[in-house]
Formats: structure tokens, sequence, C-alpha cells
């Protein structure tokens, strides 16, 4: 009898021992899935009233054409940080291009920067994924480091949502999700 007792007390605190695990790893599964879709660190929004200017900038496009971002006033732009080179931003590119198709024939305005990389190597990047909408060549650096003077721009991939006045509405540090582009591109629309 003792026996079947220990085995029973045995059998009985391994199974509670195993509900506990199970809740625990939901609770942290649904714990972290929530946390990521409701306060993620990566991205940044700014308050109308309260956004940086977006710093004008000439450039040259990837095909020798010439960009003046001032010419882009007037029109919420998406303007992306990128290279080639980089993972993150091979894993982004098909969102963005999908954004591109769904957004811009509504007026949001596409645009890359590609830093640290060559014409050719961004050109055949481009192609591969579909994407249509220009890129600045910034090969040195210059047009980031401009962009950085106004937010805290970390590396590749970073993208900024600028409002129709000029001014940055938020930005992405990583990879682009559409939820996350979704909620700037909100943001944006409330102006200065």
């Amino acid at each position: 009898m003792v026996f079947k007792a220990k085995r029973r007390t045995v059998v009985t605190t391994a199974a509670a021992i195993f509900v506990l695990l199970v809740v625990g790893i939901v609770v942290s599964v649904v714990t972290s899935g929530s946390g990521a879709a409701n306060a993620n660190a990566d991205m940044i929004t700014y308050p109308a009233g309260h956004r940086p200017d977006a710093p004008d900038f000439t450039a040259t496009s990837l095909t020798g054409t010439p960009i003046n971002f001032a010419s882009y006033r007037g029109k919420i732009v998406v303007l992306n940080v990128w290279g080639s080179w980089c993972g993150p931003c091979r894993g982004e590119a098909t969102t963005l291009k999908y954004l591109d198709e769904q957004y811009g024939p509504q007026g949001i305005a596409f645009l890359g920067d590609d830093i640290q990389d060559t014409p050719t190597n961004a050109l055949n990047f481009l192609s591969g994924h579909g994407i249509t909408y220009p890129s600045v060549n910034d090969a040195s650096g210059a047009v980031e480091e401009r962009l950085a003077i106004a937010v805290p721009i970390s590396g590749t991939p970073t993208t900024l949502v600028i409002d129709k006045t000029g001014h940055i509405a938020g930005m992405i540090d990583g990879p682009v999700t559409y939820p996350e582009f979704n909620t700037l591109l909100q943001d944006a629309k409330v102006t200065q």
C-alpha cells in the first residue's frame, strides 16, 4: 500500500510539473507575441508638432538621374536605407515591393538610399526583387549621415516615413513589417 501511495504521489507531482511547464511555455509565447505587436522597440513614432525635419539632399540615382529630395514635398515619403550586401535588407525586399505596389498608386512616394554599394550590385538586387522605385547611389554614406542628424539611424535597414510637410513621422530600425508600416503610415497622415 505504501508503494502505491508513493507511486501515486510521484505521478501526481510529475503531472503537476508538466502542466506548469506547458502553462509557462504558453504564457511566454503569448506574452512575447503581444509585446512585439503592441510595443516594438524597433519602431519610433514622433507626434505631430514634435517631428524632426527631414533634411534636404541632392544626389544621383543608381541609374544616373539627379534626385532632389525637396521635390518630394507635399507627398508622404517612405525612405529606406539599404544595401545589397545587407542580409536583413534582402529579407524585407519583398515587403517593400508589395507596399510600393499597394500604396504607390495612392500617392505615397518610395525612395531608397543604397549605401556602401556599387550601382551594379544594387541594380541587380533591385531587379532580382522586382523593386521599381528609385534609389540614391550613396556609396560614401553622405545621405545617410545627413538623415542621422535628424533621427538615430544605426544601420541598415532603416525606414523613415516622412509626412507631407517634410517632417519625419517615424522610423523602423530593422526590417520593415506590414503592421509597423501601417502604424507609421497612419501617423504620417496626421500632419503638423
